[in-house]
Protein backbone atom coordinates (compact mmCIF):
# COMPACT_ATOMS: atom_id res chain seq x y z
CA UNK A 1 0.00 0.00 0.00
CA UNK A 2 1.32 3.36 -1.09
CA UNK A 3 0.09 6.35 1.28
CA UNK A 4 1.00 10.24 0.31
CA UNK A 5 0.17 12.23 2.94
CA UNK A 6 -1.60 15.50 1.47
CA UNK A 7 -3.45 18.75 2.74
CA UNK A 8 -6.29 21.00 1.46
CA UNK A 9 -3.03 23.04 1.47
CA UNK A 10 -1.34 21.64 -0.82
CA UNK A 11 -3.72 22.38 -3.35
CA UNK A 12 -5.41 25.72 -2.31
CA UNK A 13 -4.54 28.75 0.11
CA UNK A 14 -5.88 28.35 3.72
CA UNK A 15 -8.79 30.25 4.97
CA UNK A 16 -7.66 31.96 8.29
CA UNK A 17 -8.50 29.86 11.68
CA UNK A 18 -8.15 26.71 9.48
CA UNK A 19 -6.14 25.43 12.88
CA UNK A 20 -9.49 26.39 15.49
CA UNK A 21 -11.46 24.55 12.98
CA UNK A 22 -9.71 21.06 12.51
CA UNK A 23 -11.90 18.60 14.76
CA UNK A 24 -10.91 16.10 17.07
CA UNK A 25 -10.86 12.93 15.60
CA UNK A 26 -10.05 10.90 18.94
CA UNK A 27 -7.36 12.24 21.82
CA UNK A 28 -4.64 9.38 23.07
CA UNK A 29 -2.75 9.94 26.00
CA UNK A 30 -0.50 12.37 24.87
CA UNK A 31 -1.56 12.56 21.42
CA UNK A 32 -4.52 13.74 19.24
CA UNK A 33 -5.84 12.85 15.83
CA UNK A 34 -7.01 15.63 14.27
CA UNK A 35 -9.48 16.08 11.24
CA UNK A 36 -8.79 18.79 8.59
CA UNK A 37 -11.08 21.54 8.65
CA UNK A 38 -14.27 20.45 6.92
CA UNK A 39 -14.15 24.36 5.43
CA UNK A 40 -10.59 23.65 3.88
CA UNK A 41 -11.57 20.33 2.78
CA UNK A 42 -14.85 21.13 1.04
CA UNK A 43 -13.16 24.38 -1.27
CA UNK A 44 -10.05 21.82 -2.18
CA UNK A 45 -12.81 19.54 -3.30
CA UNK A 46 -14.59 22.17 -4.95
CA UNK A 47 -11.77 23.14 -7.07
CA UNK A 48 -10.77 19.54 -7.82
CA UNK A 49 -14.08 18.96 -9.18
CA UNK A 50 -14.64 14.93 -9.27
CA UNK A 51 -17.75 12.98 -9.11
CA UNK A 52 -16.41 12.21 -5.64
CA UNK A 53 -15.62 15.44 -4.49
CA UNK A 54 -19.44 16.35 -5.02
CA UNK A 55 -20.69 13.53 -3.25
CA UNK A 56 -18.18 14.49 -0.67
CA UNK A 57 -19.33 18.02 -0.59
CA UNK A 58 -22.82 16.84 0.04
CA UNK A 59 -22.28 14.99 2.67
CA UNK A 60 -19.96 17.79 4.51
CA UNK A 61 -23.12 20.01 3.71
CA UNK A 62 -26.11 17.61 4.91
CA UNK A 63 -23.75 16.65 7.72
CA UNK A 64 -24.09 20.17 9.22
CA UNK A 65 -19.95 20.43 8.81
CA UNK A 66 -20.16 22.72 6.04
CA UNK A 67 -22.18 25.77 5.54
CA UNK A 68 -22.78 26.84 1.74
CA UNK A 69 -22.79 30.59 3.51
CA UNK A 70 -19.85 30.35 5.49
CA UNK A 71 -18.24 28.28 2.61
CA UNK A 72 -18.91 30.97 0.11
CA UNK A 73 -16.98 33.62 3.00
CA UNK A 74 -13.97 31.74 3.17
CA UNK A 75 -13.50 31.61 -0.95
CA UNK A 76 -13.97 35.29 -0.67
CA UNK A 77 -11.26 35.21 1.58
CA UNK A 78 -8.39 32.71 -0.23
CA UNK A 79 -9.33 34.31 -3.72
CA UNK A 80 -7.37 36.90 -4.18
CA UNK A 81 -4.22 34.23 -3.04
CA UNK A 82 -5.55 32.15 -6.25
CA UNK A 83 -2.64 33.28 -8.01
CA UNK A 84 0.47 31.40 -5.86
CA UNK A 85 -1.73 28.08 -7.43
CA UNK A 86 -1.52 28.64 -11.42
CA UNK A 87 -3.25 25.44 -12.32
CA UNK A 88 -6.40 26.83 -10.38
CA UNK A 89 -8.83 28.27 -12.75
CA UNK A 90 -9.91 31.09 -10.32
CA UNK A 91 -13.31 32.30 -12.30
CA UNK A 92 -14.25 28.34 -12.93
CA UNK A 93 -13.75 27.72 -9.00
CA UNK A 94 -15.74 30.78 -8.27
CA UNK A 95 -18.60 29.23 -10.10
CA UNK A 96 -18.06 25.72 -8.39
CA UNK A 97 -18.76 27.44 -4.65
CA UNK A 98 -21.40 29.69 -6.16
CA UNK A 99 -23.35 26.47 -7.11
CA UNK A 100 -22.42 24.94 -4.13
CA UNK A 101 -24.84 27.24 -2.27
CA UNK A 102 -27.57 25.83 -3.56
CA UNK A 103 -26.87 22.51 -2.23
CA UNK A 104 -30.03 21.49 0.15
CA UNK A 105 -28.92 20.10 3.43
CA UNK A 106 -31.71 18.05 3.93
CA UNK A 107 -31.70 15.74 0.73
CA UNK A 108 -28.21 16.54 -0.21
CA UNK A 109 -29.04 17.05 -4.03
CA UNK A 110 -27.74 20.06 -5.84
CA UNK A 111 -26.96 21.18 -9.37
CA UNK A 112 -23.90 19.74 -10.51
CA UNK A 113 -21.55 22.10 -9.36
Amino acid sequence: MNVELVSPGDFIPLPAGWEERSLLAERGRKLGFYHFDPYAQALAKLERDHARDRDDLRALVRSGLVDSGRLRRYFEEIEPMLYRFPAIDPPAFRERVEHAQTVDPDVGQGPEF
